[in-house]
């Protein structure tokens, strides 16, 4: 990629946010709407789950490829072909007749979204290669994360209010063809110097595990444990065996050898701790609002803003302490603040009071401001420019993932506790255990985020650094060598 001038980076920057503020507006917008698409669509606790699941599953399945194939083939040709192809399951999910057509067709909006964010990453990393100034783009990047959080509620309620809940999806018209517009013009044409081969059998392994893991979690309740077995069979077969080939290929789907540096593991599970919180919180805090407090989405939207404004205001200013002083400080401030959150809600039943629920969403709110920068600056720095579209994907890969399993994991919890139970009674002990594992993924972001900030991880990032730099060592690729 050529050096662009300052302003032309800034655009740059500018268009690559935009798709994420799409596709991050479409999970916030969409939380909103969920009581609206339950009573409309006659949908159980298990149809909304999927609602949400199906499409960040295919996201986290695809993002890895999509990376990889950008790299290769050009980041620009893949990420315009992102924008059509969300923007295009946009407006199917705006017309879907049915619960079923509507997962469907947020599944195709998810195939689009997998070429948009890890791929604007790739184009940003390359575009910004100072260090300090990367950082800080970041840092807007992740305030755009806050942007949608803050204003995803309020638009959402009130297109759900006045017009439907099909209205959420219009949303994302105007914007990407906005967006795609802008690319062709200002965004150059970049891709790796050498092209990596595609890994049809490491991609198949991801969808199984990632696939099967899901469907097993969220049916189970519904289903019992003898239906889902067989998928949870397969999930832990999966795993394994991706592991096992990944290793013996000279150009992987996954290259392992990422994973040999700590600060990058622990941006892997931080990644996936946090936005499993995420999820979680938004799909507990919505239903409790509008199923439980009895409040339509406009005014579910509104109380949603103590959580949403910290996150906008927070997200730059992360991004800054990880250019000017590293991860730890704001993966400190986010494990803290998570913690407290979830221990907030699942101790003290903070829905019960005004007081107690503003405070528990602005601690929740703060602490996912501060951990977004951290994550995604950690994944691709030390990394080789030749490989950002992966190192950004397994990122991204891993936020999907935690989110869906954020959601999985939280309403099978509330399903059986609820059981045959009055709604509204059994709400809130039947949450308790689910704001418990909230609270247990705020702990891990604050331990991990600890242990692989210092000294020994930024040696481990640096030996990996040398490692990906040169070729694949007989270790990694295995006895065989075989691609």
């Amino acid at each position: 990629m050529p050096e662009l001038s300052h302003r032309r980076r800034m655009l740059v920057l500018g268009i690559c946010c935009m798709s994420l503020l799409i596709v991050s507006l479409d999970n916030t917008v969409l939380n909103v709407a969920l009581p609206s698409m339950q009573r409309d669509l006659h949908a159980t606790t298990s149809g909304l789950q999927w609602t949400i699941d199906a499409y960040t599953l295919v996201l986290a399945s695809l993002l890895m490829l999509a990376g990889s194939t950008a790299d290769r083939i050009g980041r620009r040709r893949v990420f315009m072909a992102g924008l059509v192809v969300f923007t295009v399951g946009s407006l199917l999910c705006s017309l879907a007749p049915s619960l079923e057509l509507l997962i469907v067709f947020r599944m195709v909006q998810a195939v689009g979204g997998s070429m948009l964010n890890p791929v604007a990453m790739s184009i940003i990393t390359n575009t910004f290669t100072d260090a300090r100034e990367r950082a800080r783009a970041i840092g807007v990047w992740g305030a755009v994360v806050g942007i949608s959080m803050a204003a995803g509620p309020l638009v959402g309620g009130l297109l759900v209010q006045s017009v439907s809940w099909r209205s959420i999806f219009w949303i994302n018209l105007p914007v990407g063809l906005a967006a795609l517009l802008l690319t062709l013009r200002f965004v150059p044409e970049s891709r790796a110097p050498r092209a990596r081969r595609p890994d049809p059998v490491g991609q198949l392994l991801v969808i199984a595990l990632f696939g099967s893991l899901t469907y097993a979690i969220i049916q189970a309740p519904e289903s019992g444990a003898g239906p889902v077995a067989p998928f949870a069979a397969v999930a832990g077969a999966a795993l394994p065996a991706l592991l096992w080939y990944e290793r013996r290929r000279v150009e992987p789907l996954v290259d392992l050898r990422f994973f040999r540096s700590a600060p990058f593991s622990g941006a892997t599970v931080i990644a996936v701790s946090a936005f499993a919180a995420l999820g979680g919180f938004l799909f507990l805090s919505t239903l409790y609002l509008q199923n439980v407090r009895g409040l339509d989405a406009l005014h579910a939207g509104l109380w949603m803003l103590p959580m949403a404004a910290p996150t906008f205001l927070c997200a730059p200013l992360s991004g800054r302490l990880v250019g000017t002083r590293g991860p730890r400080l704001p993966l400190l401030i986010a494990g803290t603040a998570m913690t407290a959150s979830g221990v907030l809600f699942a101790a003290f039943e903070a829905e019960t009071t005004n007081a107690t629920l503003v405070l528990g969403y602005v601690l929740f709110g703060i602490g996912f401001g501060f951990v977004n920068a951290p994550i995604t600056n950690t994944a691709v720095s030390g990394m080789p420019r030749t490989q950002a579209g992966v190192a950004a994907a397994v990122a991204s890969t891993s936020r999907q993932l935690g989110q869906t399993l954020g959601v999985a994991v939280v309403g099978a919890v509330l399903a059986s506790g609820i059981g045959s139970s009055p709604y509204r009674q059994a709400f809130v002990q039947a949450a308790r255990p689910g704001w418990w594992i909230l609270a247990g993924c705020g702990l891990a972001v604050l331990v991990l985020g600890l242990l692989t900030s210092g000294t020994w991880a930024r040696r481990t990032a640096e030996e990996t650094s040398r490692r990906l730099a040169s070729p694949q060592t007989p270790e990694v690729v295995g006895a065989s060598g075989r691609a």
